[in-house]
C-alpha cells in the first residue's frame, strides 16, 4: 500500500497511551509520519509505544500533561514542536473511562469530569496549536468523536454529550481557519475492541444482553478494530484529504442506519 503523504513534522496524539489512541499513533507511524505521544498517567504504556514506533523507523517523542490544565497543554505542545520542529496534526484521542449511567442518574462530579477532560481539554489543545499552525502555513485537527451522535446509546451520555460539543467546535474551526489552510475533521467511533470497551466488559458493565442489543443496530455484525480508527484518522490528516474539512467519517459498522 502506498504510504500517506504528510507535511513535515509530527502528528501529536493526545491520549496516545490509551487503547484506541495507541493504535492511532501506530497507524501514523505505519504511514510514514513522525509521532509525538501525549499522555497523562500511563507512562509505561507511552514509553512502550514509543519504542515500537522508533523500531518502525519513525522519529517519536513522549510528553506528559493533564489536558485539563491550560499551562500543561501549552508546555506539552511546545515540547512536541521542539522535538520535531513542527506539529502538522493534532489528534484528539484523550478521554476518561466513561461511567455508564442514565442522564437522570449522572452526578455533577461525573459531568464536570467529562466536560473538563473532553471539552475544556480539546479547547486547550486547539488554543495551543492554532498560532503554530497559522505561522507554519497550516495544519489539521482530527478528533475522535462518537457514533452515538447518529443514534443515542442509552447510558453513554457522559461520552456522547461532551463529544458533541467538540463536533461543533470542529465545524467552527473548519469555517474560521480554512483561510489559514487549517483543516478540522472527526472520526466517529463505534464499538471498538480496545480501550474503554474492553475495560467495561471486564468490569461486567457490558453483559450479553447489552451485546445482543447493540449488535441489532449494526449493519456489519462485528466489533471494530482500533486500527480501523487509525486508518480513518491518517487519511483525514494526510495530504490526500487536503480539500476535506468540517467533515465526519463514521467508523462504526453502520451503527444507527
Amino acid at each position: 500500500m502506498e504510504k500517506a503523504i504528510f507535511p513535515e513534522g509530527a502528528a501529536l496524539v493526545f491520549g496516545g497511551s490509551g487503547g484506541i489512541g495507541r493504535s492511532v499513533a501506530q497507524s501514523f507511524a505505519e504511514a510514514g509520519a513522525d509521532v509525538a505521544i501525549g499522555y497523562h498517567s500511563k507512562a509505561d504504556a507511552a514509553q512502550s509505544l514509543a519504542s515500537q514506533i522508533e523500531a518502525m523507523g519513525c522519529k517519536v517523542s513522549v510528553h506528559r500533561g493533564d489536558v485539563r490544565d491550560q499551562a500543561q497543554v501549552e508546555a506539552l505542545f511546545e515540547a512536541a514542536v521542539a522535538a520535531h520542529g513542527r506539529v502538522h496534526t493534532i489528534v484528539w484521542a484523550a478521554g476518561p473511562l466513561v461511567d455508564q449511567v442514565m442522564i437522570g442518574d449522572m452526578t455533577h462530579e461525573q459531568w464536570r469530569r467529562a466536560i473538563d477532560t473532553e471539552v475544556h481539554g480539546f479547547f486547550n489543545a486547539v488554543q495551543a496549536a492554532l498560532p503554530h499552525f497559522r505561522a507554519r502555513g497550516g495544519g489539521s485537527f482530527v478528533t475522535l468523536g462518537s457514533a452515538g451522535h447518529m443514534h443515542w446509546p442509552e447510558k453513554d451520555g457522559l461520552s456522547v454529550a461532551p463529544k458533541a460539543s467538540n463536533e461543533s467546535l470542529v465545524r467552527g474551526i473548519a469555517k474560521e481557519e480554512g483561510r489559514n489552510n487549517i483543516r478540522a475533521n472527526s472520526v466517529l467511533v463505534g464499538v471498538i475492541e480496545a480501550g474503554m470497551f474492553l475495560e467495561l466488559t471486564r468490569q461486567g458493565v457490558f453483559d450479553t444482553q447489552w451485546v445482543a442489543e447493540v449488535q441489532k443496530g449494526l449493519a456489519l455484525k462485528r466489533w471494530g478494530q482500533p486500527e480501523e480508527i487509525g486508518h480513518a484518522a491518517v487519511f483525514l490528516a494526510s495530504n490526500r484529504a487536503a480539500y476535506v474539512t468540517g467533515q465526519q467519517i463514521n467508523v462504526s459498522g453502520g451503527y444507527g442506519i
